[in-house]
């Protein structure tokens, strides 16, 4: 008896692989702050993503972020750091970065603990 496969008409398609946070954080990771030397996740300014996958033309991404201060001089090259991290994981097609300062960035509170022992918070 002949194997039998089914046909791709009655077999569900599998979705393409969805893009999750941990994937975004991942790439996110290496994006340092200029001004104080430590990942930008680590730092909490990473306030989160929004991941709408399409099977079609891939997955659209919004990150919510914030700086350090309104002021940071560095705002813009962040911001397109973070757009160029995200682009380049395999399945995006497009990203947005919404920056936010609400709430304000208080590292005491969203820095990660080898964050704040680095800057001397305990």
């Amino acid at each position: 008896m002949a194997e039998q496969t089914p046909s791709k008409a009655s077999a569900p398609s599998a979705p393409a692989a969805a893009i999750s946070f941990k994937q975004v954080g991942e790439a996110l990771q290496p994006v340092f702050d200029p001004e104080i030397h430590m990942s930008i996740v680590d730092l909490g300014l990473v306030y989160g993503a929004e991941i709408k996958d399409s099977e079609k033309d891939g997955a659209s991404v919004v990150v919510r972020m914030s700086l350090t201060s309104p002021a940071c001089p560095y705002g813009p090259m962040l911001l397109a750091m973070v757009h160029g991290a995200v682009a380049k994981i395999p399945g995006v097609r497009d990203v947005d970065v919404d920056l936010s300062f609400e709430p304000p960035w208080d590292p005491r509170v969203m820095a990660s603990e080898e964050a704040k022992d680095q800057m001397g918070i305990f």
